[in-house]
């Protein structure tokens, strides 16, 4: 695995070099008269599964997600397979501009609200000014709400929150070849289980374009830090994508139950090998609050 890891990132690097070298050819060759091209729709929507791709609402767009995890498929016939379990998120997700967006949500899962801010800094194109990557800066917090398992002892708020820091790096190698990295910090006030409270992880995930409005998505999470309790697991997703207009629909098979950041990052229990997996959906319709402003 860390043989796989060390050369997804040697590519990354090599890529960004060669981009590098082939800007400094143009620059040899006075070809200061080429248009930059910026990269679009390297991924469908503001997910790769359930983790956060590069893409941002756009400015002045609302974006309204309804995320769905049934139960285990594996609880068998009495549950009809999971269908009679769920797991929830709603959350509202805002473009500021073209490359700040804001959002906030609220899961069944232990009662969990979160919050989040998303950042591009920068922007794949080629023509006069060539960057092979899009990078975004990721920060969320998040406040489980679910009561006290002991209520007698003293319990203080600033342990119901966590914090999550993610850089996303993204490449579209052509039209149909997406993938990104997410090195991750996962922070939390309470250490349950485990004798640290910092949690290091590399998500991987990966787009291909099958149909002009269809994709095969799968996204996997490698926790780095080897002291989480005995039950985590890493969280791995596979999903297909399907846009419809104003809606973008993804269905996915996981073995995470929980759908934001810090959760499914460090407290992923299934396992793929045991049937330990959750049937779900992601629903996404955008509403333009604002006309959108020409990018620049």
């Amino acid at each position: 695995m860390k043989k796989t890891l060390l050369s997804l990132i040697t590519l990354l690097l090599v890529l960004t070099v060669s981009s590098v070298k082939s800007q400094d050819l143009m620059d040899v060759f006075g070809e200061d008269s080429l248009s930059t091209n910026y990269t679009s729709a390297t991924f469908k929507t503001t997910r790769v599964v359930s983790s956060h791709s590069i893409e941002n609402p756009a400015d002045g767009v609302l974006l309204f997600m309804i995320t769905h995890h049934f139960g285990r498929i594996n609880s068998g016939a009495y549950d009809l397979w999971g269908l009679d379990q769920a797991t929830i998120r709603l959350g509202f997700e805002y473009g500021i501009n073209n490359f700040l967006s804001v959002g906030i949500g609220r899961s069944t899962y232990q009662k969990t609200y979160d919050g989040f801010v998303k950042a591009r800094v920068l922007r794949q194109s080629s023509g006069v000014r060539n960057i092979p990557v899009t990078v975004s800066l990721f920060s969320a917090i998040d406040l489980f709400s679910i009561k006290w398992t002991d209520p007698e002892r003293e319990n203080y708020f600033s342990s119901r929150i966590s914090y999550v820091h993610q850089v996303l790096i993204a490449r579209k190698f052509n039209e149909n070849l997406s993938i990104q990295l997410t090195p991750s910090f996962v922070h939390k006030n309470l250490a349950i289980n485990t004798n640290t409270n910092d949690h290091f992880a590399l998500g991987m995930g990966g787009r291909y374009k099958i149909t002009r409005r269809t994709s095969f998505n799968v996204e996997y999470f490698y926790n780095i830090t080897d002291n989480l309790p005995e039950y985590s697991v890493n969280p791995l997703s596979v999903g297909f994508d399907i846009e419809t207009g104003g809606h973008v629909f993804q269905l996915h098979l996981t073995n995470s139950q929980p759908m934001f950041d810090r959760a499914y990052i460090t407290e992923t229990q299934g396992k793929w090998s045991n049937g330990d997996i959750y049937f779900g959906f992601n629903i996404s319709r955008v509403f333009t609050l604002k006309k959108p402003k020409e990018f620049k």
